[in-house]
């Protein structure tokens, strides 16, 4: 049984790198290749979500490392790359999208629900200290000034 067991899990393990994404793109500089690779990392693939192109299977993932091949050769910078897939699919195909007007609100909304929630901690924390207050004389309002006022008749007369 035990041994069975081992060799399922080393059988899932050597299926997983099997899985694996493997391309060979020819680049004219080292320089080239690391920026192929970076820019891989960057993009996500439209089709996974929540992969980058470089390490997704999927066949348009597949599209995108070529495109990316051929406008580097062609010697398109970071930017124009980046242009051209955000005018083909959208901010959605950068991990990192820009500041603007279409993702305001992508980029503003941890700040604004950061503040909401410390707007709400302090409101708890001080309803729950004037709860606390009220709660420990056990008394009313009433009964609190007559107790204080007995206290002061006792003072004054010790």
């Amino acid at each position: 049984m035990r041994a069975a067991l081992i060799a399922g899990l080393i059988a899932l393990l050597l299926s997983v790198s099997a899985a694996a994404v493997i391309e060979t793109y020819q680049f004219d500089t080292p320089e080239q290749e690391a920026r192929y690779h970076q820019l891989a990392a960057e993009l996500r693939c439209p089709k996974c979500q929540n992969q980058n192109i470089a390490d997704s299977n999927a066949p348009i993932a597949q599209d995108l490392r070529e495109q990316l091949h051929r406008q580097l050769q062609r010697g398109a910078s970071d930017d124009e790359i980046k242009d051209f897939m955000v005018a083909r699919y959208g901010e959605f195909v950068l991990y990192r999208p820009r500041f603007g007007g279409d993702t305001l609100l992508l980029w503003l909304a941890p700040a604004v629900l950061l503040l909401l929630a410390l707007i709400v901690l302090w409101r708890v924390v001080i309803s729950q200290r004037n709860a606390d207050n009220r709660a420990d004389s056990g008394l009313s309002e009433e009964e609190q000034a007559r107790l204080d006022a007995l206290v002061a008749e006792e003072e004054r007369s010790a």
